[in-house]
């Protein structure tokens, strides 16, 4: 079996800046990690990746040839890709022996709600691959600042959830500098949890530009509550307590942690409930040591680093 997330969100929510910190991760801690950039209007690439659409399609040239601009020529690409499925199953198959997939998709999101093209693709790779897959969807977590916008991201997630129909983690990203945005007014575990929003429909009440659709915020406030799918976990991509327990979280969502056990169904209960540590038993204490021993070093130098700065 194969094992990978689907990398999505809106633009500027931080797909490729998680695709290269997740490799560095994944790739530290004992895995091998392919990266494919699914983006044709992404050229700037922080990451080596395994595949890269650019060499089937370029929206640059689509769009000259083709006269759209750049959300109808990104529809034209996932189309193309698709129709053209051949290509991208032949540069994943040398992969599947040895590599974890990160899949690194468009920022354009009615790719992943509206249009049915990227579904069928990631549909048609996981049933022709034997994938195990889990839908990433990032969320830059400024948007909790502003009602509005919150409930928004909430609509979104949900579509996305229904749309795609996969194993689905909504993450919160650059959780690190929701500061920077001003005091939210709740606390974190309110954003994250999803619970009670008739505290947001009285915020929301609270502006006058908003205060009209009352009643439309209310009923899809609601219609997210029935669904009582969405929640959020947070992300803060260069602190490695954040991403470890994210990856926890999405072992558990496509399986991986389940991968080469021979356990009782009661076992495989509880490690699905209870807070596993993947690293536990996927690799030998050694390599356990040796990874601890590089997240110290790698303290030690930014604390030296930064009293040099100061200085």
């Amino acid at each position: 079996m194969v094992f990978g997330q689907v990398v999505i969100g809106p633009p500027g929510s931080g797909k490729t800046t998680y695709c290269n910190g997740m490799s560095q991760f994944l790739q530290l801690i004992g895995r091998k990690v392919a990266v494919i950039n699914l983006d044709p209007a992404n050229d700037s690439l922080p990451y080596e990746c395994a595949v890269n659409i650019e060499d089937l399609i370029k929206l640059r040239d689509v769009m000259a040839e083709h006269s759209l601009g750049p959300n109808g020529g990104l529809v034209y690409c996932m189309d193309y890709l698709e129709k053209n499925i051949d290509w991208l199953e032949s540069k994943l198959k040398p992969l599947l022996k040895e590599h974890y997939l990160l899949f690194d998709f468009p920022g354009q999101v009615e790719l992943f709600f509206l249009h049915e093209n990227a579904k069928k693709m990631i549909m048609g790779l996981i049933k022709k691959l034997d994938l195990r897959l889990t839908a990433v969807h990032l969320v830059d977590a400024h948007l909790c600042s502003d009602p509005g916008k919150y409930v928004s991201a909430l609509l979104l997630s949900l579509s996305t959830m229904l749309h795609l129909e996969l194993p689905h983690v909504n993450v919160l990203s650059k959780i690190d500098l929701i500061e920077s945005y001003g005091k939210l007014a709740f606390n974190l575990d309110f954003y994250t949890d999803v619970q009670d929003l008739s505290y947001l429909q009285y915020e929301l009440g609270q502006d006058p530009r908003s205060a009209k659709y009352r009643k439309l915020t209310k009923e899809l406030c609601e219609v997210i509550e029935d669904y009582g799918l969405v929640n959020f976990t947070t992300l803060d991509i260069q602190d490695k307590e954040s991403v470890g327990n994210l990856v926890k979280l999405i072992d558990k969502t496509n399986g991986y942690i389940f991968a080469g056990i021979d356990a009782s169904a009661v076992e495989f209960s509880k490690i699905a409930v209870g807070p596993v540590d993947w690293d536990y038993f996927r690799y030998p204490f050694s390599r356990l040591a040796a990874v601890q021993e590089k997240y110290i070093k790698d303290d030690e130098d930014s604390d030296i680093t930064r009293s040099s700065d100061t200085k």
